[in-house]
This record gives structure tokens, C-alpha cells and sequence, in this order.
């Protein structure tokens, strides 16, 4: 990971810190008490995020993970008023399969009351989008009702990504393991996980090209839900990743920036 750009240290150097601050405040112990005392609530339990997108494929249609996101590094504010609640009513009525919310506070303005509001506003299966890098962060993932955690490969050691992704499981959420190229692709495939993420920015450029999933796709088996990240702005951009066997989607600056989100993926996916 010695060529980890940037912005992405600086990030993972910040996880740590928070990781610190927040078991200082609630511990643990307080936090694997919380996802018991849940166990009871039916509305807190996972939502089967993989098996939403699997289903959602598997009747023609296209799997698509709808993202919350108040603000980025890179743009900015986003989104002025932000209401998580409403966005998600929006995205389900749009036909949304799952939803994606941030929950960074330091570089993306996010929270995590932001995916509780989102997921009590609607039925849909919620992914935790943050840098996960400590196993306090999933057992808080899951006490927050999150269905679903982000491991990003580029941002992990081997030993990490499989400690956080068994602890994922045990917890009933499934996981989305996000790649940039080849060489993390690699890494990834040795997880047994369903959902893969192929992020089309270049971490270092912050380019966007779609053809970094066309050009990984031929080293993924068949048995995996391939998600394009990044770069999804049109009808003729869903198209041609359909005619490429992609049908799985995680957009958000897209919808973030329109008017009315739902109706913005309706017209993008419809």
C-alpha cells in the first residue's frame, strides 16, 4: 500500500483516530450488546442486500444502489437541503434496488442518523459507505442498521479484508468489495463474497472511465454481481454496460445533483 494516493492516507489516518474517539465513548462490549438487544426488532434486522440485487437482475431489470451523499472531496457540497428521509422515499419509488449512505463526517459531510433515517424512511437494504478499516467500524455498522458494509481494497491489507469480511458475515450483513484495478481485483476474488465493486475513478487522477470495467470484467467469474461505481451520467452509459452483461449500479452525484433523485433514476434506468 505504499502507493496509496494521497487524499486515501489521509482518510485512513483519520479512521484510525475515530476509531479511537468513538470505543472511548461507547465501547465494544456496548456496541455487540446493542446488535442483541436488536435481534428482537424485525425492522432492525438485515435486509439480504445481496439477494435484493440477485432479484432484482434476475427479473430483467437493473440492480441499482442508490447513493445518499451530502458533499465529496473533490465537489464539494453536493446536495443543499439534505434530507436523507426524503431521498430515500424518492429513490424507492424510483425503482431503486438498495441504497448506499455515507456516513463520513470529515470529508463527505456524512453521518451515521443519515442511514438510520434513510433506512427507517423505506424498505430497501442499506450499505454503509465508509473506510472501513477496524472491526469496531462493522459491529458499529450493524448497531446502526446498516445491511450491507464497503470493504475498499485499495485502503486494506489481506489480513484486514478477511478479518472484516468474516466479522461482516457473522453479523448477517453481506459485503460489497470495491476494486480499481487488476492488481486489487486479484486480491479481491480471494473473498467469498457475491458483490463486486468496480470503482471507474482513478484514485490518483481522479479520472473517470468506464472502461475500467469493460477491461476487468473478463478476469470475473460468472458467480459474482459485478457493480460499476463511478461515471454512470446517462441512458447510453447504462446501455452499454448492459450490452457488457453489467446490470448492477451504485450512482450518486448523478441523482444527488437533480432535482427530484427518484425521478432522475427512473429516467437513467426505466
Amino acid at each position: 500500500m505504499s502507493d496509496t494516493p494521497t487524499i486515501l492516507k489521509n482518510i485512513l489516518q483519520r479512521k484510525y483516530e475515530e476509531v479511537e474517539e468513538r470505543s472511548s465513548v461507547i465501547s465494544l462490549a456496548n456496541l455487540e450488546q446493542q446488535i442483541k438487544d436488536q435481534a428482537r426488532d424485525n425492522d432492525m434486522k438485515p435486509r439480504g442486500f445481496t439477494n435484493v440485487m440477485a432479484h432484482s437482475i434476475a427479473g430483467g431489470l437493473s440492480a441499482v444502489i442508490a447513493e445518499i451523499k451530502k458533499a465529496s472531496p473533490s465537489k464539494g457540497l453536493l446536495r443543499d437541503p439534505f434530507v436523507p428521509a426524503e431521498i430515500a422515499k424518492s429513490y424507492q419509488y424510483g425503482g431503486a434496488s438498495c441504497l448506499s449512505v455515507l456516513t463520513d463526517a470529515d470529508f463527505f459531510q456524512g453521518h451515521e442518523d443519515y442511514l438510520k433515517a434513510a433506512r427507517a424512511a423505506c424498505s430497501l437494504p442499506v450499505i454503509r459507505k465508509d473506510f472501513m478499516v477496524d472491526p469496531y467500524q462493522v459491529f458499529e455498522a450493524r448497531a446502526i442498521g446498516a445491511d450491507c458494509i464497503l470493504l475498499i481494497v485499495s485502503a486494506l491489507e489481506d489480513a484486514q479484508m478477511l478479518e472484516l469480511n468474516r466479522i461482516a458475515h457473522k453479523l448477517g450483513m453481506d459485503v460489497l468489495v470495491e476494486v480499481h484495478d487488476g492488481d486489487e481485483l486479484e486480491r479481491a476474488l480471494k473473498l467469498d463474497n457475491r458483490l463486486l465493486g468496480i470503482n471507474n475513478r482513478n484514485l490518483h487522477t481522479f479520472e473517470v472511465s468506464l472502461d475500467n470495467t469493460y477491461e476487468l470484467l473478463r478476469f470475473i467469474p460468472d458467480n459474482r454481481i459485478v457493480v460499476t461505481e463511478s461515471g454512470i451520467h446517462t441512458r447510453d452509459d447504462v446501455k452499454a454496460m448492459r450490452d457488457h452483461n453489467v446490470f448492477s449500479f451504485l450512482v450518486g452525484e448523478t441523482f444527488m445533483r437533480a432535482d427530484d433523485p427518484g425521478e432522475k433514476l427512473k429516467e437513467l434506468f426505466s
